[in-house]
């Protein structure tokens, strides 16, 4: 369910009508969720929790991680903590994993740093996976699928929908701040 302001012109953190193919996704399947808008220039996860009034742990940035071989993936860590791609790379069974660069993770999912979601590359061979502290909570924001809107939504309902690999993957952030 969405509520709030349907042209976009909603109060930094407001709850919106704003529809993206996520937004609708999630209609379409009758997922229980909330959109919220923040400014579009924020492009991090930090910067939307601190926007939303919501503790950064909670809202999940997704960052497009590339393989030596294979599909990319998609891997979803709570703001205020950074990927250990060695760990992840264990998890995986993988070699090696790179970060992808910011023109890279644009090019590959046709969607802008800030705005990349899971949940809007459905189906277009990404692999998925979410960092295993999501799974303390009920719920997590994630990206809408554009800058400045994200969704709130039940862990359970990302991970059936995206197949997402639970992982322990992420680390406190250095300078971060408990919330």
């Amino acid at each position: 369910m969405t509520r709030g302001n349907a042209k976009g012109s909603a109060k930094v953190g407001a709850k919106t009508d704003a529809k993206t193919n996520v937004v609708r996704l999630l209609e379409s399947r009758g997922i229980a969720h909330e959109a919220f808008t923040f400014s579009d220039s924020i492009h991090s996860a930090e910067g939307a929790a601190e926007a939303m009034g919501v503790p950064a742990s909670e809202v999940y940035k997704t960052l497009v991680v590339l393989p030596e071989r294979g599909r990319p993936l998609l891997v979803l860590v709570p703001g205020g903590h950074e990927l250990d791609l060695r760990r992840l790379a264990a998890a995986l069974g993988e070699k090696k994993l790179r970060m992808a660069t910011q023109r890279e993770a644009e090019a590959l999912t046709g969607l802008q740093v800030g705005g990349i979601s899971a949940l809007a590359l459905l189906n277009r061979g990404f692999r998925v996976c979410l960092d295993s502290s999501a799974l303390r909570l009920e719920q997590l924001y994630i990206s809408g699928g554009r800058r400045g809107l994200d969704v709130r939504l039940a862990v359970a309902d990302l991970i059936r929908l995206t197949g997402a690999r639970v992982v322990d993957a992420a680390t406190r952030a250095r300078g971060s701040e408990d919330d």
